[in-house]
């Protein structure tokens, strides 16, 4: 499949009532939804750990340092972008207090933007993404503490 292929499917996946696709082919994988909380088959879920084991390693957070709080993480690959649009002010800063559902950045894959809605209630007290930033699958976006 080459790219224009895959744009093809997503515009025709884009106007279709179909709200969830995914198709593996020869070495090609491809999950595309319309749901908040897309399906994950039971070999993704399997393959998180591996994910989880990665960021453990990263030099952002010291070992020996009590983490606080709760993250909002990424659910996919893609660009952040911490506002609506270049002129207006981010969704969230630090010291925002945040609801569950409320929108706190996009993330754009393949140009499609999505909403990353918080998944929990709190105060931001770090940004952890730079606007623009690329970013991974299950990458910590925002730190959350409840209040």
């Amino acid at each position: 499949m080459d790219f224009n292929d895959i744009e093809r499917l997503m515009d025709d996946f884009k106007k279709s009532e179909i709200r969830e696709l995914e198709i593996t082919t020869d070495g090609f994988h491809i999950h595309l939804s319309k749901n908040e909380t897309p399906f994950l088959p039971v070999r993704e879920k399997a393959e998180q750990p591996a994910i989880t084991a990665v960021e453990e390693d990263l030099p952002s957070a010291p070992k020996d340092i009590k983490v606080e709080g709760k993250f909002i993480k990424s659910p996919m690959v893609g660009s952040v972008y911490l506002q609506p649009k270049p002129d207006q002010e981010p969704y969230v800063t630090v010291g925002s207090h945040v609801h569950k559902g409320d929108v706190v950045c996009i993330i754009e894959a393949m140009k499609m933007m999505t909403e990353i809605k918080s998944d929990q209630e709190g105060i931001v007290t770090e940004v952890l993404v730079e606007n623009e930033d690329l970013v991974e699958f299950d990458q910590p976006l925002f730190k959350v503490v409840r209040g």
